[in-house]
């Protein structure tokens, strides 16, 4: 009896002092966020024709997409930088009313057929003129631009190291403010990073002729969370 008395006495002091040294600890969270200039775009474009007949449409189709597809190499995109997003054929209907019934009916008055291809571009000195190229030879469908880096892997690497000092700081702050010393780190957690296009002031000049093009900036955000003891 005396022994299960001890055991729980002890568990009791155990649990307490886990408990304590919880809660002398300062938790606090950091974010770093590093802008770069990108060096690749990323465009959807394609070409959508409509005709009486379904072989008509693609035949239409896949005669303007052959063009863009060959421009697009003669300007230097490579082909592992060309990737079909979408083929697709499609009725279209119109509705009608029926005079001698009075309801609605759908009549089929031909069909449309649209390839989609995803391009990237790596010299975006020429990306205005590659889709003023791209429009002059048949392309009349145009989506989706955005601005990426080639080897994001340094900015998020940047980006993670300025979020751990900025939580460095935060604790370093939070502890002389509380007027007790910070400890050593107790974990480090890191809740991911990303890139994102952002605003920015820069510029992207296009050459007279071309697709006026803004590049902007692209960011890198981090977040970790870091729990440091405080110090006796």
């Amino acid at each position: 009896m005396r022994t299960l008395v001890f055991l729980v006495a002890a568990l009791v002091a155990v649990t307490a002092g886990m408990a304590q040294a919880e809660a002398r600890r300062i938790s606090v969270t950091g974010t770093g966020t590093i802008a770069a200039a990108p060096d690749m775009a990323t465009v959807t474009l394609g070409v959508s024709h409509q005709a009486d007949t379904a072989q008509e449409a693609m035949d239409q189709t896949s005669q303007a997409m052959a063009t863009v597809l060959e421009r697009l190499s003669g300007l230097g995109i490579d082909k592992s930088d060309i990737q079909t997003q979408n083929l697709s054929l499609n009725p279209i209907w119109n509705t009608i009313i029926n005079r001698e019934t009075q309801q609605q009916e759908r009549e089929l008055t031909g069909f449309a057929a649209s390839n989609l291809v995803l391009v990237r571009v790596r010299d975006l000195d020429s990306l205005g003129q590659t889709l003023s190229a791209v429009v002059a030879d048949g392309g009349n469908e145009m989506r989706g631009l955005s601005f990426s880096v080639s080897d994001p892997k340094p900015l998020l690497e940047r980006a993670r190291t300025a979020a751990v000092a900025d939580a460095m700081d935060k604790a370093h702050q939070l502890a002389e403010a509380a007027g007790v010393t910070l400890g050593e780190v107790v974990s480090i957690n890191e809740h991911g990073g990303n890139g994102r296009p952002m605003m920015a002031r820069a510029e992207f000049a296009a050459d007279a002729g071309s697709v006026p093009i803004e590049a902007g900036e692209v960011s890198f955000n981090n977040s970790v969370s870091m729990v440091f003891a405080i110090g006796e």
